[in-house]
């Protein structure tokens, strides 16, 4: 199974936090106890259906993490560090 560079996973966090307005360690802690209250709570059927599909598959997680579009969305949110 692929592993997930941390520093990825730490963005991803961040990013979901500021969309959510739910803590990234909140979220961290979900995710490693295999829960998604916080984050599903907040989420649409459709989002929720799409997160469940990506956090479930470590391959669609890194993929998802490497685009382009979560690499920009990344930048903006830190602010281009």
């Amino acid at each position: 199974m692929a592993q997930i560079d941390p520093k990825k996973a730490d963005a991803l966090f961040a990013s979901l936090s500021k969309k959510l307005d739910v803590p990234a360690e909140t979220l961290k802690k979900q995710f490693e106890e295999g829960k998604f209250d916080a984050a599903l709570g907040k989420m649409g059927k459709s989002e929720t259906k799409k997160f469940n599909m990506i956090v479930n598959n470590p391959k669609l997680m890194e993929k998802f993490i490497s685009t382009p579009q979560a690499q920009a969305l990344y930048k903006k949110i830190t602010g281009g560090k």
